[in-house]
């Protein structure tokens, strides 16, 4: 992999060998990072200085598009060396905060242009969403909640990033396959299973009209879990948007309950929303599972990619 810096003066500024590089793909938040590390000299100040933005390239394709979020050089028993870390354009949404506002009728792509474009951002794709009731943005919330919350509400799909910074705001789609068996070369491979946390109950309660919607998780109750949330929401809530915000907490508070970790040799071998066919004998793992992060890692001991996995309903 190689990395470019893009200067606030629009410079492309193409790095040195990179030594060691680490990779995060999430498409959503936490949003994607990245750290690298090369040798530095003092010829390269004025660019790290005014570096604003990064790009990792494989091959001549866009692994990663972010912002520079720091930058340090260090000297020490293996020389000078320069570390640039960062993360991806979600960041830009998540920093900054949307004033107080209420939409009686609104549409995604007008949410996008108050919201998002802004913040040079670019729209890759974009759902035709209308809001089905009024919409309202409470102080202190960030833009990207903003367009994440009308995403889920009225359109039921989350907003995501591609690797190439470009916002993707319509259902997901089906991605890449990546298939793993017991000949495949895995590092490791780790099943974790964890009920603490998954809701069993949401009780809705619209605090301007009082009243309520209760939303339960069954299969979590029949195995003898007790765990409840009370959610209040803006007053002026339909049923549907009620039912979906207690089905929204619940699938939340279940999306990390069983995972797989899978570390293979190589780099940028999967992504967020690719699928993965599980068929490991020793460990019972048999099935399809979706890609939600994917770690890479470069150093001098080779290239690893760590999937984290989960089930793919």
């Amino acid at each position: 992999m190689t990395g470019r810096i893009i200067t606030c003066r629009h410079e492309i500024y193409e790095l040195p060998e990179l030594l060691e590089w680490r990779v995060v793909h999430t498409g959503t938040v936490p949003c994607d990072t990245y750290s690298v590390t090369f040798l530095y000299d003092s010829s390269m100040a004025e660019q790290l200085h005014l570096a604003a933005g990064f790009l990792a390239m494989e091959g001549g394709d866009v692994m990663l598009r972010g912002i520079v979020d720091e930058y340090t050089v260090e000297l020490g028993r293996n020389g000078l060396l320069a570390t640039v870390t960062g993360r991806g354009y979600a960041a830009r949404l998540l920093d900054n905060e949307s004033r107080p506002m209420t939409y009686e009728t609104a549409t995604l792509e007008e949410i996008v242009r108050n919201h998002v474009t802004p913040y040079g951002i670019v729209t890759a794709e974009l759902a035709a969403v209308r809001a089905t009731a009024p919409y309202t943005v409470a102080a202190g919330t960030s833009q990207w909640k903003v367009l994440e919350n009308f995403c889920r509400t009225f359109g039921g799909f989350e907003p995501r990033f591609g690797r190439d910074g470009r916002l993707i705001a319509a259902p997901e789609r089906a991605g890449e396959t990546l298939w793993v068996d017991d000949d495949s070369p895995v590092l490791s491979c780790v099943l974790r299973e964890d009920h603490y946390g998954v809701l069993t109950e949401v009780l809705v309660i619209d605090k301007t009209r009082n009243v309520s919607y209760t939303v339960q998780n069954r299969d979590m109750m029949e195995r003898e879990g007790q765990c409840r949330r009370v959610v209040y929401t803006p007053g002026q809530s339909t049923w549907a948007a009620m039912r979906y915000t207690g089905e929204y907490q619940i699938r939340e508070s279940a999306k990390d309950e069983r995972l797989v970790e899978l570390t293979l040799p190589g780099s940028f071998l999967a992504f967020p929303g690719d699928t993965v066919e599980l068929k490991l004998t020793k460990m019972g793992l048999s099935g399809s599972y979706q890609v939600t992060e994917a770690e890479n890692v470069f150093s001098d001991s080779g290239a690893t990619v760590t999937l984290t996995l989960g089930e793919r309903t």
